[in-house]
């Protein structure tokens, strides 16, 4: 025989169920006042609205995308560099750069250096080199930090580093570095070396926290030389010896003024992740004078939760829309937003030679059936698709009209255009513009192109997959 529920369980029940219908009226009415991608805010709405009880904690958890007071405390990341340098006139530069200033992000400076990085064992031995030899300081950050020899070689170095009187500081991603970020890196904090771990899971800094990871990947020595990478510091991506199983990457050594902003971003995170003082470290390092020391004409371009807008979007944006010949994207991921999206498209119709290099198979599955969707479409209104292999291509890149570059940790994804801490570099001089060009065909050298392609009658689970993986995209 059944018997009623208490009075206080039905009201408890009532009370439960009305505060949680508040609750998900207040983040639909917040989701749609965010300025979010159209496909996002769609993704949000449907999980909130018909799976509340999961939807409403997982948008607490993982929703944010901007941090409103970071981006204040950040607002001085645009200096003016030190070296005796002109900035060349946003106007002079074309419409990208221009955007780029509109959006907050320092004019194109020339002075610099910059000397591409296409193997995993270049990477390596400039990181290596560039640890031994700094005097003054070591600015390290990484996304991945691997246990295993490679990742034990660079903090074995940096450790050692440290006990000479080199001021060391590591700032690992808290989910990336999840198993690194600890004990592992004991010998460097042991040796006098600073370790951060930046936005800890658990317990959350901010709502959104979890979700928004910090991808950039920069070291800094002595404030006068820089690396900026694509790899992350595993065996996967560097190493003092070749490896089968090594993916193909890309990034590059800087000089000049533009180390001096790569700097102030580490610098932001780092003060961030530790709440120590910006000025007080600018103080320590002011000390250190930045030259120009080549031809490079370089803007260095942060974009993510801490930034007004969304500046590497625009930036990609403006040189599709600028290009008056060619596009070629290289990237191991490809969910564009549908902006980006129908620009590609518009271009190739238009006659535009459209070329996008992604891994036949990525590490990620499900980014490979939400992808390919775009890839059909593109294909089929005329753009050149072709599929690197074999093993994993990790490179980042666009080159437009032999003219312009763009190079950095930030993959063609809804993750890295709007929600991770990401960093580029537009690249405005001839030679290395060319030099892009010629990576860029080695890659391509290597690459077959996407077969045509419809979706397969008779596949069912296989065009579910697709569907499923480009709904949940924007989650990703």
């Amino acid at each position: 025989m059944e018997t009623e529920d208490p009075l206080y369980q039905t009201i408890l029940r009532h009370l439960l169920t009305v505060a949680g219908f508040i609750l998900a009226v207040l983040l639909i009415a917040r989701l749609m006042s965010e300025k979010r991608q159209p496909g996002t805010t769609m993704a949000w709405l449907l999980v909130i609205a018909f799976v509340p009880y999961v939807g409403v904690p997982l948008y607490l958890l993982l929703g944010g995308r901007k941090l409103k007071r970071l981006a204040r405390r950040k607002s001085r990341l645009c200096p003016v560099p030190t070296a005796s340098t002109t900035p060349f006139s946003p106007a002079a530069t074309g419409a990208t750069a221009q955007t780029l200033v509109l959006d907050g992000i320092c004019p194109p400076f020339g002075g610099n250096t910059l000397h591409f990085l296409t193997r995993g064992e270049d990477a390596f031995a400039e990181l290596e080199k560039g640890i031994l030899q700094a005097r003054h300081s070591i600015h390290l950050m990484t996304f991945i930090l691997g246990r295993d020899d490679t990742g034990k070689r660079i903090v074995k170095l940096l450790a050692q580093r440290a006990r000479e009187g080199v001021k060391v500081r590591l700032l690992l991603d808290a989910v990336g570095c999840l198993f690194s970020s600890r004990g592992f890196v004991d010998p460097v904090r042991k040796a006098g070396g600073e370790v951060q771990r930046f936005m800890p899971v658990l317990p959350l800094q901010t709502r959104g926290s979890a979700n928004l990871r910090n991808h950039r990947k920069i070291a800094v020595f002595d404030h006068h030389t820089a690396l900026l990478y694509g790899h992350n510091i595993a065996m996967e991506y560097m190493g003092a010896k070749p490896f089968r199983k090594r993916w193909r990457d890309f990034g590059a050594a800087l000089g000049g003024p533009a180390v001096e902003l790569l700097d102030e971003i580490f610098l932001a995170d780092w003060c961030f992740a530790s709440g120590q003082s910006i000025d007080t470290l600018r103080a320590e390092i002011g000390r250190l004078a930045v030259y120009s020391c080549g031809k490079a004409e370089l803007q260095i371009a942060a974009s993510g939760p801490d930034v007004d807008g969304d500046p590497l979007y625009d930036g990609i944006l403006s040189l599709i829309q600028e290009a008056q010949k060619r596009i070629w994207i290289i990237t191991p991921y490809f969910i564009p937003a549908e902006v980006l999206y129908r620009s590609l498209l518009v271009k190739a119709r238009s006659g535009h030679e459209v070329k996008l290099v992604v891994p036949a198979r990525s590490n990620h599955p499900i980014t490979d059936h939400a992808r390919r969707h775009y890839l059909r479409e593109l294909q089929k209104a005329g753009a050149h698709v072709l599929l690197f292999h074999p093993g994993m291509m990790h490179s980042k890149g666009m080159i437009i009209d032999d003219r312009i570059g763009l190079f950095g940790s930030a993959n063609f994804d809804l993750r890295s255009l709007f929600v991770n801490f990401e960093v580029g570099v537009f690249v405005y001089s001839e030679p290395a513009v060319l030099a892009m060009r010629a990576w860029a065909l080695d890659l391509m050298a290597h690459c077959t192109p996407l077969k045509v392609e419809t979706r397969a009658r008779g596949h069912l689970l296989g065009n579910v997959a697709e569907d499923l993986s480009r709904l949940l995209a924007p989650l990703l």
